[in-house]
């Protein structure tokens, strides 16, 4: 694909994507600008991610810590101001690096590992905790029983801000059948004042900002299949 072809396919994307948050706030009477895109560009290029800035993104979210690194760095090199999520799971020993490159950390899952994030950051980061809310066994995050024990640890780190929760709904046909998902966060959010709320993907982000998302993270309709 030709870069001119490249740019004008992401700018397409971009407006159909923001035209869709739109009209998922009209529904619910919210204002479209509490609601972030976190652009998902995990296996993607560095040249999309370039199309994506131009287009108007300004928030990327990867998922591994190593495959990111060397893309922000040559985003960085192209121009590309931007705010750096990491969405996937982080491992204790990529925490230094993690919290070098990312302004906000959506997967927070264990007292010992937002312990090792504040001392690692050199500034101070915002973070979410990742809720199973599902009880999926197969993804990662922590169950609701345990976000308090994490709240009380988390006014023990001077250098990381807890900003609110994040989920992963289970893949469904229909997302409807996440809805529930999206609203039991919500109500734990609320229950415990957090202003931010990670939740809804491609496949179901409208239902996900019906319930309040504030913080969306959106890939596949943005830049298609991944390249890398």
């Amino acid at each position: 694909m030709s870069t001119i072809t490249l740019h004008r396919d992401v700018t397409e994307r971009t407006e159909r994507v923001q035209e869709r948050i739109r009209k998922a706030c009209a529904r619910t009477g919210r204002d479209p600008a509490s609601v972030t895109l976190v652009a998902v560009t995990k296996g993607q290029s560095a040249e999309v991610i370039q199309a994506g800035y131009e287009a108007g993104l300004r928030h990327f979210g990867e998922n591994r810590v190593q495959e990111a690194l060397p893309k922000i760095e040559e985003a960085s090199n192209k121009g590309v101001e931007a705010t750096w999520h990491l969405i996937g799971h982080l491992q204790s020993n990529k925490t230094k690096a993690a919290a070098s490159a990312f302004d906000v950390i959506h997967s927070i899952d264990s007292t010992r590992l937002m312990y090792r994030l504040d001392t690692a950051a050199p500034t101070s980061r915002d973070v979410l905790l990742q809720i199973n809310v599902a009880g999926e066994a197969q993804k990662g995050g922590i169950s609701v029983n345990e976000v308090s024990p994490l709240i009380a640890a988390a006014h023990e780190t001077p250098n990381l801000r807890l900003r609110g929760l994040m989920t992963i709904a289970p893949i469904a046909s229909d997302p409807e059948q996440v809805r529930p998902i999206f609203r039991a966060l919500r109500l734990l959010a609320t229950q415990f004042s957090f202003p931010e709320l990670s939740m809804g993907m491609t496949n179901d982000f409208e239902v996900a900002i019906e319930e309040g998302a504030t913080l969306v993270r959106v890939g596949r309709a943005l830049f298609g299949e991944r390249t890398l």
